[in-house]
């Protein structure tokens, strides 16, 4: 038995995954990798647990597992070897986001549940810049099967932009059957490639006119859309707001944050779309001792769980699903535009 086996094999102590499926993960990395071959000897059961002080149960649990998935054989009377080599040949995707926020962690993390144990996939956040982005791109050019983009930047102004010149030059190197657009639709991208988008305009009207039986007991309706911002919206937001309320005939406003002093009415309803806004909304309504969803209604933009928890209405797309189905395409090879699905949800805020 070559005993490099035992350096190669990492159990952490202070990780919340079970160890025999740190023992399983880590010997599957180590054949992805080439560390062992095909009809290498692994440790015994005994071995193993004496050398990471480990339960002889643990270690046997991992081998059954191990056995089970045809990764190592039992040979009797000789022990357990690397049965092949070739069933754990993964697919490395980059996972590129403009920041980390909790509903594009849903995206990420319903990916990553779909896509399967036989991927790996690297999250990087480029901030919306410019720079930062084309840096990680150039880093890792060539060394993934899968490039999945989130494609949302800021101008020098900071104001949202679908992408620079730059990025579209390097998103269209690209390989068209590794590139996957998520999230904002950039038609600046040429080929057959797998985009699944929201149309922020059109998605935003449809889902205030769902909810315009709520809507329309309100005097006035009030977008907080923050103009300049460390990760701006897209634009395509406030015209799909502006063109209901006009269409609707409902007197509104378009604010870019909310104010300390700001006055508030009875008859108001806010929309917000950063959760600093949305906070400070909520303290301003208490502070003025008025009842969130029968003085002031409040509706918040992109759903979290903490929105639930506290009541608050919302206007969302579907990002487990937009997650889930980036996966499926993938696994099942398909190109395609899809929309991801978007919804205005009603609860006690409004």
């Amino acid at each position: 038995m070559n005993m490099d086996v035992f350096k190669n094999i990492f159990i952490d102590e202070d990780s919340r995954k079970p160890k025999y499926i740190q023992i399983v993960d880590s010997v599957t990395e180590n054949i992805s990798n080439g560390h062992f071959a095909m009809g290498e000897k692994m440790p015994s059961i005994n071995m193993l647990s004496e050398e990471f002080y480990l339960s002889r149960d643990t270690v046997e649990k991992a081998y059954k597992i191990l056995k089970k998935r045809k990764i190592i054989t039992a040979v009797r009377g000789k022990g357990y070897y690397i049965a092949k080599t070739n069933l754990i040949s993964k697919t490395n995707i980059l996972f590129l986001v403009n920041k980390l926020s909790s509903y594009k962690l849903q995206i990420y993390n319903s990916f990553n549940h779909s896509i399967g144990a036989n991927s790996h996939t690297d999250l990087q956040i480029y901030h919306c810049d410019e720079s930062v982005f084309l840096n990680l791109l150039e880093k890792n050019k060539g060394s993934y099967d899968y490039y999945i983009v989130m494609s949302h930047f800021k101008s020098e102004d900071s104001k949202h932009m679908s992408s620079p010149e730059s990025v579209v030059k390097a998103l269209n190197e690209i390989p068209k059957k590794k590139l996957i657009m998520l999230d904002n639709l950039n038609q600046q991208i040429d080929g057959n490639i797998i985009k699944i988008y929201q149309d922020y305009e059109n998605d935003i009207y449809d889902s205030l006119e769902e909810g315009y039986t709520k809507i329309a007991k309100y005097k006035k309706i009030v977008l907080v859309y923050p103009d300049k911002s460390v990760y701006p919206y897209p634009k395509r937001i406030v015209h799909g707001f502006r063109k209901f309320c006009v269409n609707k005939s409902l007197d509104f406003e378009i604010i870019d944050e909310i104010y300390d002093d700001m006055i508030l009415k009875k008859g108001d309803l806010f929309i917000t779309i950063v959760e600093d806004d949305l906070v400070n909304l909520i303290n301003l309504i208490r502070d003025n001792e008025f009842i969130i969803g029968e003085d002031i209604g409040v509706l918040s933009y992109n759903d979290t769980p903490l929105k639930e928890l506290l009541g608050i209405s919302v206007v969302s797309t579907d990002f487990k699903k937009m997650g889930g189905t980036a996966a499926s395409m993938i696994l099942n090879k398909k190109k395609g535009e899809i929309k991801n699905p978007f919804y205005f949800l009603d609860r006690q805020s409004m």
